[in-house]
């Protein structure tokens, strides 16, 4: 897993994401899901602890699988759509506005059993994040960080068509909000996680196939830094016009809009 980016505030560039983020990202694979169980089965008390939970697609998920879970998450307007997503659920739900680098547990004695970061240790400072949680882990823990691209970095005829679009309004450089461009440095997550406490790393990648419709990927393009209604600015209409026309020629050409993904886990341990 690739792409590491420094660590920027983007709390601004996602006002108004919230909504089509809840709706339109999709979750994680059950496969992928069942791994991360499988690191806190047979503990009679499981935290879990999300760093970056967005709109708390992770807990979401995993809110069955453990006791308590911390949602920590900058962005105002992802917490609140998490909050409204995780009411009710069998687990202890706790939420933290607040960067994952300044996160403070909830108590001093508190210790996470498993750490994730889904789709969003790029825009951290990796080491410091790693740093932190040496003293707010259990001796066991497994720190699992795991993302699948975008379709901005899918390879199909369809996402390369509509990337030459989005390009053609916005620049060729990928976009990082409004004001920012995607600044890629190219140390590979492996090789972070292995310069830190937890330097032992298991790999895992599960092939994923997407179904899409013009709607879902107009919501999801909405949803991303890179192409959010605030990026486009007043040629959004403009561009979702072009851009529903061309989903619609390439879905009746070519048998739909499929996507071939890889969602990548790297779980990482003090020791094997």
């Amino acid at each position: 897993m690739h792409q590491e980016h420094r660590f920027v505030n983007l709390s601004d560039e996602f006002d108004a994401t919230a909504p089509f983020y809840a709706e339109h990202r999709p979750g994680i694979p059950d496969e992928a899901v069942d791994l991360l169980a499988r690191r806190v089965a047979g503990k009679v008390h499981r935290v879990l602890l999300d760093l970056g939970s967005g709109t708390g697609q992770v807990p979401l998920a995993l809110s069955r699988k453990v006791t308590e879970i911390d949602v920590v998450e900058r962005d105002a307007g992802m917490l609140a759509e998490a909050d409204r997503r995780l009411a009710g659920l069998p687990a202890t739900i706790r939420l933290h506005h607040t960067p994952a680098e300044e996160f403070e547990p909830p108590s001093p004695s508190w210790r996470a059993d498993l750490v994730t970061i889904s789709r969003a240790f790029h825009w951290m400072d990796q080491p410091l994040v790693l740093s932190r949680l040496e003293g707010m882990t259990a001796p066991d823990a497994t720190v699992a960080v795991m993302g699948d691209g975008s379709l901005w970095t899918a390879r199909a005829e369809w996402t390369d068509a509509l990337r030459a679009l989005i390009q053609e309004y916005l620049g060729p450089e990928r976009r990082a909000g409004k004001s920012r461009t995607y600044a890629v440095h190219g140390r590979p997550y492996r090789e972070v996680l292995s310069d830190s406490a937890f330097h032992h790393v298991e790999e895992h990648s599960i092939p994923v196939e997407r179904k899409w419709t013009a709607d879902g990927v107009i919501g999801y393009l909405y949803s991303t830094s890179f192409a959010s209604r605030a990026v486009f600015g007043d040629q959004v209409d403009a561009f979702e016009h072009r851009a529903r026309a061309l989903l619609d020629r390439y879905a009746a050409t070519s048998g739909g809009l499929t996507e071939h993904a890889v969602f990548t886990l790297l779980l990482a341990t003090r020791r094997g």
